[in-house]
């Protein structure tokens, strides 16, 4: 069983962060249905930005599942600090520090992946958060995610690795990809492999990992103690579940029925609108219902109509008829992953911010 600080975790089994998607609804979820730990979407260090409405929602965890990890963004130490000791005093219980994303107005502002092009800057920014919450009786876990590196030429995860750990970094998480990689290509496990082998903290493996049998594949080769999923659970949260019993057992659980991914995705959309209101409620539902829907029978056609209606009653009534027609069809979902490794237009895939600041 893991064990971050004090926190004992169920499993290894962690959701990545993903702004736009890794709300408190989708977390909780994922959760229900057996990953051991998830991060918040990311929030953004400016203090400017702490009462606007979206990092206030970013910021609500009102009943959710132990521990509370607050994924924090920015490029200024004395920020990031005070970013940190914000976020604790509002239920943080671990502390992430965003070294991985990719997206251009993240990295246009120095923050995300492009620290990994400045280690002093890194090494600043991790002893400034550690030193603001992670350190005297009431220490709080600081975690970092990072990606191999700037690009191919320029890989220095080992050094950041080996910095952070000296900084006091209580876990590690490793996408692996550069920034200049994006989400292309495949993830290169060897580098992950070498920082697990260069650090005494656990390392979390990132990247490509979209079925049970690929989890236990990264597990293998990377020596990794835990495996991070953000884009193959996206309208497939029960993965976490088959992974799990996976693992356990070897033994792979059949898909899950229509009727139960109906059920699923009724709890989840009450769940979300409950959380955003009705008009942000509908619209950030939309890609959800998209990712449930994919690879269904008609479903580009209901995706399309969709987007026509406005309210979270009209959405609700037109996803149960879509489902109960599928049954129709057939009672056992044929699921075809269309988009894992190649994301679409609302999501950019883990790490992802779609407005830091806002």
């Amino acid at each position: 069983m893991p064990i971050l600080g004090s926190h004992n975790l169920r499993n290894n089994l962690f959701v990545a962060p993903m702004a736009g998607v890794t709300d408190r609804p989708f977390r909780q979820l994922c959760k229900r249905l057996g990953a051991g730990y998830a991060v918040s979407e990311m929030v953004a260090s400016n203090a400017q930005l702490w009462k606007s409405e979206k990092t206030m929602r970013r910021a609500n965890h009102a009943g959710e599942v132990e521990p509370i990890a607050v994924q924090i963004a920015g490029a200024d130490p004395a920020m990031m600090a005070e970013a940190a000791r914000y976020n604790v005093a509002n239920g943080a219980q671990i502390i992430d520090i965003n070294m991985g994303c990719p997206a251009k107005k993240v990295c246009n502002v120095a923050a995300g992946s492009a620290l990994l092009q400045n280690e002093p800057l890194v090494q600043r920014i991790v002893e400034a958060v550690v030193g603001a919450v992670g350190v005297g009786p009431d220490a709080v876990p600081v975690t970092l995610k990072i990606r191999t590196g700037w690009d191919r030429e320029n890989k220095n995860a080992l050094n950041v690795a080996r910095l952070a750990e000296a900084a006091g970094i209580s876990m590690l998480t490793v996408h692996g990809r550069t920034r200049a990689d994006l989400y292309h290509g495949d993830a290169e496990y060897e580098t992950i492999a070498a920082v697990k082998v260069a650090v005494r903290i656990p390392v979390v493996a990132n990247g490509d990992i979209t079925s049970p049998e690929k989890a236990r594949h990264v597990l293998a080769v990377t020596g990794a103690d835990a495996i991070m999923i953000g884009r193959a659970a996206q309208g497939r949260p029960w993965l976490f579940r088959e992974i799990e019993h996976f693992l356990q057992t070897g033994e792979l659980l059949p898909p899950p029925r229509i009727d139960e991914i109906q059920q699923v995705m009724n709890e989840h959309l009450e769940d979300h609108y409950a959380f955003y209101g009705e008009f942000t409620g509908v619209r950030t539902a939309r890609k959800h219902i998209g990712w449930y829907t994919r690879g269904l029978s008609g479903a580009n056609v209901f995706r399309h109509r969709m987007n026509t209606l406005d309210t979270t009653r009209e959405q609700l009534l037109a996803v149960n008829e879509f489902f109960d027609a599928q049954k129709a069809i057939s009672d056992r979902l044929v699921y075809v992953d269309e988009t894992v490794g190649n994301p679409g237009p609302d999501n950019k895939g883990e790490d992802h911010t779609d407005r830091l600041a806002a």
